[in-house]
């Protein structure tokens, strides 16, 4: 008896399939949940304008918590797990298992990066386009105000009970489904287009960073998503970049809760501290230095569980 052979789906058939998910599961989470709040409150004049789906909600604590909730499950988390499902000869979401210290290098990687981060975004702050341009740069800055209003008004609050749903809802939600979405499943398609950890790495993360349509932070989420990826290249454990997107958003969040507490604005929670060059020099020092001890560990582990450290990561 002949066994079939599976042949393998493309890799940009692959990626129909979960562009068609994202719209499908977004379009279906988000009509629930509007659905409910309509029953519940009656209906929100303005939903369908550009810039205001979120923001008539504001009032509303709870729909807009269970908008903001089933955007990141609808997008992200849902289409990435039933791309696994369907296309379950492919391996997406490794959860190799590692020793701890590669948790805790992880995070303290974010930390010792902080200082460079924060220069980056003052650089990409900085960012004039040409006046042939000002059409378009009028609408990137349009775009960033409302995303930074919309953020005030969520993660701004001064009550535990907020803090505690603000860190599930901006905090742990979004690491868990954009970290099996981007790293998960758009990083694995790349990695089976152009055959490269790298370029993969990097095309994943500039998605990343363009897909939040907030400009002038593009930088350093490029950079952040590009750790997140070679955290899971390195380690082949996806709960590794997810522990380090928590808490780079569980830092913010709980940084506004300590600024809302104190009477302070969100423009002081965003502005910038002024450190010497001898900082950003030891911060990016420090920061390659544990990026490589995090690089060696991961490399020994492979090489005591047998893998073959000459080959890329395995993209069945």
């Amino acid at each position: 008896m002949h066994q079939q052979v599976r042949t393998p789906t493309s890799p940009w058939f692959s990626l129909i399939i979960l562009l068609g998910l994202t719209l499908a599961c977004s379009f279906v989470m988000q009509f629930m949940v509007i659905g409910i709040d309509w029953l519940v409150y009656g209906p929100a004049e303005g939903l369908a304008t550009a810039n205001g789906s979120l923001n008539v909600y504001t009032d509303r604590a709870l729909s807009l918590y269970a908008l903001l909730a089933s955007g990141t499950l609808g997008a992200f988390l849902l289409p990435s797990l039933i791309l696994q499902y369907i296309e379950r000869h492919h391996v997406y979401l490794h959860q190799q298992f590692q020793r701890k210290e590669v948790y805790l290098l992880a995070v303290v990687f974010l930390f010792a990066f902080g200082p460079s981060m924060q220069l980056l975004s003052e650089l990409n702050a900085q960012l004039a386009l040409p006046d042939s341009m000002q059409a378009l740069e009028s609408w990137m800055k349009g775009q960033e105000d409302n995303m930074a209003s919309l953020t005030e008004r969520v993660i701004m609050v001064d009550s535990i009970p907020l803090l505690l749903l603000n860190i599930i809802v901006m905090a742990l939600l979004p690491a868990i489904a954009e970290e099996f979405y981007f790293r998960g499943s758009i990083l694995h398609i790349a990695k089976r287009m152009v055959h490269n950890d790298h370029i993969a790495i990097w095309l994943t993360a500039i998605i990343f960073s363009a897909i939040h349509l907030q400009f002038y932070g593009f930088l350093p989420r490029l950079f952040l998503g590009a750790m997140f990826g070679y955290m899971y290249i390195w380690t082949r454990n996806i709960w590794v970049p997810v522990l380090g997107h928590f808490v780079n958003n569980a830092t913010v969040t709980i940084l506004a809760y300590y600024y809302a507490s104190q009477g302070r604005t969100y423009e002081e929670l965003q502005r910038y501290e002024n450190y010497s060059i001898f900082v950003y020099l030891g911060s990016f020092i420090l920061a390659v230095g544990i990026a490589y001890g995090f690089y060696t560990l991961t490399h020994k582990q492979r090489k005591l569980n047998g893998e073959r450290l000459d080959q890329n990561m395995d993209i069945r």
